[in-house]
């Protein structure tokens, strides 16, 4: 009779910690907090809407981009000479925003505008046009509902960073614990990634160096991250995004013209049969080439193009100057560049250029890279207009160029090699969340990288109540077991005799 109470005792005791540990483990009604960032480019301005548990604010890899939505046309920068529209040109994208964010928290949710290359450049061609632009924005996203946090033109050495902090974010780089530390440990790559940006006016590469020298110190930035330390290198160059980039090789193209009174230019990173038309006054008012400027008999350019890879290649490499470097290495332009460490993520422009010739998948060695860019160069204008019907024609008729530049860029400007090429990983999304700067721009305004570890106990609620119920379990069977041994009952007594 005591076996039995004891054994129904031990049974209900069980039951009690399991139901304990399910109802203790149930989901809580969600917590969820909103933040709103603008990427205002230099060729198109791009809103992201991302969401985080309110209570895992601290931790690595919880926010999540849940909206993306692209500002019908040009960066804001585009609209200098009209200055008052450039604001109401954010309405469609804010409206949709509203419309995904539940209205009660659309108080309490920031909105961060940054502006990129193309303000940047703006501000450097008329810095009163630059103003009004801002003006124009930040009065519209004050009429918004969102909690307004700032409108203003970051600077390279920012979006190289925010860039790195995206991507190392996002792959969970920065916080490892438990079985994930160990893994991680085994694994031959370096703790973090290095970032590589395209855009249309600027590029940014951004590494962590163990190398780093303290030759060239405004390269260098220095971060403490939840609770370990970085120094990390960066740099941006302005005028060196893709857009910006062809406009200087046309304008060195012009420059060496021995046929100045003709307005035809024939362009090998364009594919033959292609023709596109430029006015020299809008051509040279930009900062990217006023340099180079050419008194010329026609107001117009008459672009031919000849797709011709290799010449291509020889017009880009032109555009980085490798002759002089004052430091022990240099990428180019005589700016410092340390050795090369561990991965890469690259995204932006490098991630859709490459992603469109179907050459983003970590397999694909340089030479197979270089084959196909120059295979695609090679094919006539109308039979890639027909295939690709479905793309923008400025695009498309671009991508032998961005291509061609994308390599010379990466080869001849930062020096990656056949040897580290497959250390370069081309990434369109980390998870749900594109890859790019503005989800670390506003990790950072917000305060969600601590950096000190946040306390916490060594085990979560979770795994201490299973513990709890385990352990419980372990000491009834070990007391039923001790009862049994010293104090048989007598029917195994009888069993005995």
């Amino acid at each position: 009779t005591i076996l039995l109470i004891l054994g129904f005792l031990s049974t209900l005791a069980v039951i009690a910690l399991i139901a304990v540990a399910v109802t203790q483990n149930q989901p809580l009604p969600k917590n969820i907090k909103y933040g709103i960032v603008l990427d205002a480019g230099s060729s198109h301005t791009n809103l992201y809407v991302y969401e985080w548990p309110a209570e895992k604010e601290n931790d690595t890899g919880v926010v999540k981009q849940v909206e993306v939505c692209k500002v019908e046309g040009p960066g804001i920068s585009g609209y200098s000479h009209a200055t008052e529209k450039a604001g109401p040109s954010l309405a469609q994208c804010l409206q949709q925003a509203k419309e995904v964010i539940p209205s009660a928290q659309h108080k309490e949710t920031p909105v961060y505008l940054g502006a990129t290359a193309g303000m940047r450049l703006l501000r450097l061609q008329n810095e009163s046009a630059a103003d009004k632009v801002l003006s124009s924005v930040g009065n519209t996203l004050r009429s918004a509902p969102f909690n307004f946090q700032g409108a203003r033109i970051i600077t390279g050495q920012e979006e190289g960073a925010y860039g790195w902090i995206t991507i190392n974010y996002l792959l969970g780089n920065f916080k490892q614990s438990g079985w994930k530390k160990l893994l991680h440990s085994l694994k031959s790559l370096s703790e973090t990634s290095g970032a590589l940006d395209l855009g249309g006016a600027s590029t940014q590469i951004t590494f962590v160096s163990k190398d780093l020298s303290s030759e060239s110190p405004e390269n260098q930035l220095y971060f403490r991250l939840y609770g370990k330390d970085y120094q990390v290198y960066t740099h941006s160059f302005l005028c060196y995004g893709k857009d910006q980039a062809l406009q200087q090789k046309l304008a060195r193209d012009l420059q060496a013209s021995t046929s100045a009174p003709n307005n035809n230019l024939p362009d090998p990173c364009f594919l033959k049969g292609y023709e596109r038309t430029i006015n020299i006054s809008d051509f040279f008012k930009n900062p990217c080439t006023s340099d180079k400027k050419k008194q010329l008999p026609f107001s117009q350019l008459y672009i031919k193009g000849e797709g011709n890879y290799q010449k291509c290649r020889e017009n880009i490499q032109k555009l980085f100057n490798k002759s002089n470097c004052p430091y022990s290495s240099c990428s180019f332009n005589g700016i410092y560049l340390p050795p090369l460490q561990g991965d890469f993520g690259a995204f932006s422009a490098f991630y859709f250029v490459m992603n469109f010739l179907n050459l983003t998948s970590e397999t694909n060695p340089l030479n197979k890279v270089t084959s196909t860019i120059e295979s695609f160069c090679a094919r006539p204008w109308q039979e890639v207009k027909t295939a690709y019907h479905h793309i923008k024609e400025k695009y498309l008729s671009e991508y032998c160029f961005s291509g061609a530049y994308i390599l010379s860029l990466l080869e001849n400007g930062y020096e990656f090699t056949e040897n580290n090429w497959q250390r370069i990983h081309f990434l369109g999304k980390i998870g749900s969340s594109d890859a790019g700067w503005t989800l670390g721009y506003m990790l950072n305004l917000t305060n969600m990288i601590p950096a000190e570890e946040p306390a916490r106990p060594p085990l979560s609620h979770g795994s201490y109540v299973g513990l709890m119920v385990l352990c419980s379990l372990v000491l009834v069977s070990v007391l039923l077991f001790a009862w049994l041994l010293f104090h048989k009952p007598k029917c195994l007594q009888k069993g005995i005799v």
